[in-house]
C-alpha cells in the first residue's frame, strides 16, 4: 500500500493556513505544499506531485469545487484523492462534495492535534 507522505493543502485564510501547518507539518509530520489560491494550486500540484490534496470550499477566485475540476483535468492528478475542508458539512451538503470527486470532507474548524489522524484515516478508508 501506498504510504501517505505528501500533501497538497488550499486555503485562503492565513491564520488557518497556519494552524493547519503547524497541524500536518510539525504534528503530523507529512511533507506539505500550502498554496493560497486554487489558481496557485492548479499551477504547482504538478510538480509538486501530492498523495493526496486538502482542498478549502469557500475561496476568491477559483472555489474548491472549480479547483477541483482543475485538477482533475490534469492527467498526473486524475487518481489523486481530494478531501475537503469545510464548515459546510450538512449531509446534503457532504454527498454534493462526494458527487464533485471528494473522497471526504473534513470538518472546520478542525482539531489541529487530530488533523493529521484525520487526513490518514481518510487515506487509508480510500485506499482499503
Amino acid at each position: 500500500m501506498n504510504t501517505l507522505k505528501r500533501l497538497l493543502y488550499v486555503e485562503d485564510e492565513p491564520d488557518i493556513r497556519a494552524v493547519a501547518q503547524v497541524a500536518l507539518q510539525h504534528i503530523g509530520g507529512f511533507e506539505l505544499k500550502v498554496c493560497e489560491s486554487g489558481e496557485q494550486a492548479v499551477r504547482e500540484a504538478v510538480a509538486f506531485a501530492p498523495d493526496m490534496v486538502l482542498l478549502d470550499v469557500m475561496m476568491p477566485g477559483m472555489d474548491g469545487p472549480g479547483t477541483l475540476r482543475a485538477l482533475r483535468a490534469l492527467p498526473e492528478l486524475r487518481a489523486v484523492p481530494v478531501a475537503f475542508m469545510t464548515a459546510k458539512v450538512q449531509p446534503n451538503e457532504v454527498a454534493e462534495f462526494i458527487a464533485m470527486g471528494a473522497v471526504d470532507v473534513i470538518a472546520k474548524p478542525f482539531n489541529p492535534m487530530t488533523l493529521a489522524d484525520q487526513v490518514r484515516a481518510l487515506w487509508e478508508h480510500h485506499h482499503g
